[in-house]
C-alpha cells in the first residue's frame, strides 16, 4: 500500500508527477474547488476555460487529465469533478471527497511514484476522507498477475488543517484494513481454506498485540459447536472457530464482532446454479470485514475491548456432506433442522453469537454475506442494518453513514418467525415462506441473542463484492464493505 504524508505546500510548485483538484459545477460553468483556485490561475487561460474545452462539466466523479506543459511542477493535472458546489463550501460531503480521491487516483496512466492531492481539505476530517479515498482508489490486487498493476507509492495531501497529520495517519490505518479484507475476499479459495484464514488471522494477532485462541474440527466437536461441525463435515477442509481479543486500559466498553467465514459456498447438497458459484470465495466477506476492523482498532488503540470471532467452514457436497432434513445442535443446546444446506452461514454464525455472549459484550455485531435476498431488496451497494433494538439499529446505521458506507436500517418483523418452525427440532434454518428472506435471517439469528443484549446484524451479501465495474474508490472484486462501519461503532463507544 501506498504511504501518505500531509503538507503545506503549494500545488503548483509540488514535486509529483500528478496534482489532483476539484472542481464544482454551478449554473454557470464550473468553478475550481477550495485547493484548486492556484492551479487554475497558474493555466494560461484558466484551467476552468481548458476543461470546458474538454467537454469537463465537473459531475461527481468525472476525471479529465491535462498535461500541465509547466504551469505546474507536476506534469500531469487531474481535475476531479465534485458535483454541486454545497451551500457551506467549507463543509463538502466527506463521501463525495472520498470518492472523488479514489476515481481520480483509478484514473492516473503510465509510470508515477508521488501524486498529490489539492481537493477541499479545510478541516483534518475532510484530510482524512481524501486520504482513505485515495488510498482505496490505489488498491489493487497483485498475487496472481504475472505482470503487476502500475499503483502509486505515495500520496500528499495538500491540507492547512489542525490535527491533518493525525488524521491521515488514521485513514491510512483505516484503508490498511479495508484492503486486508479485500485481498482476503480477492483470494482463491483454494489458497483460503479455514485453516490457511486461521494463519492470517495468527499473524495479525502477532504483529498487533491480540490475544488469539482457534478451535480445531476435534475441539469444536468436543465443545459442541454443531453449526461449524454440520456445515464443515462435507469438505476435506475441516472448520474452525477464531477467537481474538483486545484490550485497552481505560476501555469502558466491551464490543464484539462474529463475522461469517465462509471460505467457499457450493451450496452444500442444496447445490447452487453455477452462474452463482463463481464469486462464492466472496461468502467470507463478514470475517474479512472483522478480522480487518479488529486490525484497525488494535493498531490506532481506540479506547475500547473488543472480541472478534472468525466463523470459518467450507460447505461442499459429498457423502459426508450434512443433508436437508438432518438436526443438528447449536452451541449452547438448541437444535436446528437444516432443511437448506444453502443457508449454512447463520448456522456457523448461531455458534459464534451464543459464544459471544460469554464474554458479556455491551453490543455484538455479526456481518455476513447471508442471504441473496439482500440482494434482490437493497441491490449491491446497501447493505441491511437489523437489531434487536430500535437504538442500536439507529446508532449502528449511523456510524455506517459517518463511515461513507451504504446501509439501511430494516426490520425483523414478529410474524416471520413462525415461517422458522420445525416440527421436529427447535427451530428450522429457513422459511417455508418465499418473501423476506433478508429479514427470516435476521429472525433466526435473534432467536440466539438473549433477552437484554444488544445485538446488531449486517447482511453484507451485494456490497462485499463488486461484480461490475470499478467505480470512485471501489474496486472490481471484493470491497471490504462494513469494515469501515465496524471500525466506525467503535470508535463511537471509544468517545462515550
Amino acid at each position: 500500500m501506498s504511504t501518505t504524508s500531509v503538507t503545506q505546500q503549494s500545488p503548483v510548485t509540488i514535486a509529483a508527477d500528478a496534482v489532483v483538484v476539484g472542481y464544482y459545477t454551478t449554473d454557470t460553468g464550473l468553478e475550481p474547488a477550495p485547493g484548486a483556485e492556484p492551479v487554475d490561475a497558474s493555466v494560461t487561460g484558466g484551467l476552468s476555460a481548458a476543461l470546458t474545452t474538454l467537454g469537463a462539466d465537473g459531475s461527481e466523479g468525472s476525471v479529465h487529465a491535462v498535461p500541465s506543459l509547466g504551469s505546474t511542477t507536476a506534469p500531469q493535472i487531474l481535475a476531479v469533478g465534485l458535483g454541486a458546489r454545497p451551500t457551506d463550501a467549507s463543509a463538502p460531503e466527506r463521501d463525495v471527497l472520498r470518492r472523488a480521491a479514489g476515481a481520480a487516483l483509478r484514473a492516473i496512466s503510465g509510470p508515477r511514484t508521488t501524486v498529490a492531492l489539492a481537493l477541499p481539505s479545510a478541516t483534518a476530517v475532510d484530510a482524512e476522507a481524501v486520504a482513505l479515498g485515495a488510498l482505496l482508489g490505489n488498491y489493487s490486487f497483485q498475487r496472481y498477475r504475472g505482470t503487476e498493476t502500475p499503483t502509486t507509492e505515495s500520496l500528499r495531501i495538500i491540507s492547512t488543517a489542525e490535527g491533518a497529520k493525525a488524521a491521515v495517519e488514521h485513514g491510512q490505518t483505516v484503508a490498511e484494513a479495508v484492503s486486508l479484507a479485500r485481498d482476503l475476499v480477492n483470494t482463491a479459495p483454494a489458497d483460503l481454506v479455514p485453516e490457511d484464514f486461521a494463519g492470517v488471522a495468527e499473524q495479525c494477532a502477532r504483529e498487533y498485540g491480540l490475544e488469539i485462541d482457534i478451535l480445531d474440527e476435534q475441539a469444536l466437536a468436543e465443545q459442541g459447536y454443531g453449526g461449524h461441525v454440520g456445515v464443515g463435515q462435507g469438505s476435506v477442509n475441516p472448520p474452525r472457530l477464531v477467537r481474538l481479543s483486545y484490550t485497552h486500559p481505560a476501555a469502558t466498553a466491551t464490543l464484539a464482532f462474529v463475522g461469517k467465514g465462509i471460505t467457499f459456498d457450493s451450496g452444500g447438497l442444496s447445490l447452487k446454479p453455477s452462474n452463482a458459484m463463481d464469486w462464492m470465495k466472496s461468502d467470507m466477506g463478514g470475517a474479512a470485514a472483522a478480522l480487518g476492523a479488529i486490525r484497525a482498532i488494535a493498531a490506532a488503540q481506540t479506547k475500547v475491548n473488543v472480541v472478534c470471532y472468525l466463523a470459518l467452514a467450507e460447505n461442499m457436497p459429498s457423502g459426508t456432506a450434512q443433508r436437508p432434513s438432518d438436526v443438528i445442535t447449536i452451541y449452547g443446546g438448541r437444535t436446528v433442522e437444516v432443511m437448506n444446506t444453502d443457508a449454512e452461514g447463520r448456522l456457523v454464525l448461531a455458534d459464534a453469537l451464543v459464544r459471544a455472549q460469554e464474554d458479556h459484550p455491551d453490543l455484538i455485531v455479526d456481518v455476513a454475506t447471508l442471504t441473496g435476498a439482500q440482494l434482490v431488496a437493497l441491490g449491491t451497494r446497501v447493505f441491511g442494518i437489523m437489531a434487536n433494538d430500535d437504538d442500536v439499529r439507529s446508532a449502528v446505521a449511523t456510524a455506517a453513514a459517518d463511515a461513507g458506507e451504504g446501509a439501511w436500517p430494516m426490520p425483523l418483523p414478529e410474524e416471520l418467525r413462525k415461517g422458522l418452525d420445525s416440527t421436529v427440532a427447535d427451530i428450522a434454518n429457513v422459511s417455508g415462506d418465499r418473501w423476506g428472506g433478508m429479514l427470516a435471517a435476521g429472525v433466526f439469528l435473534r432467536e440466539f441473542i438473549a433477552e437484554g443484549v444488544p445485538w446488531a446484524h449486517l447482511d453484507i451479501a451485494g456490497p462485499a463484492f463488486n461484480q461490475g465495474e470499478a467505480y470512485g474508490y471501489t474496486p472490481k472484486g471484493g470491497t471490504g464493505a462494513a469494515t469501515r462501519t465496524l471500525v466506525r461503532v467503535a470508535d463511537a463507544y471509544a468517545a462515550d
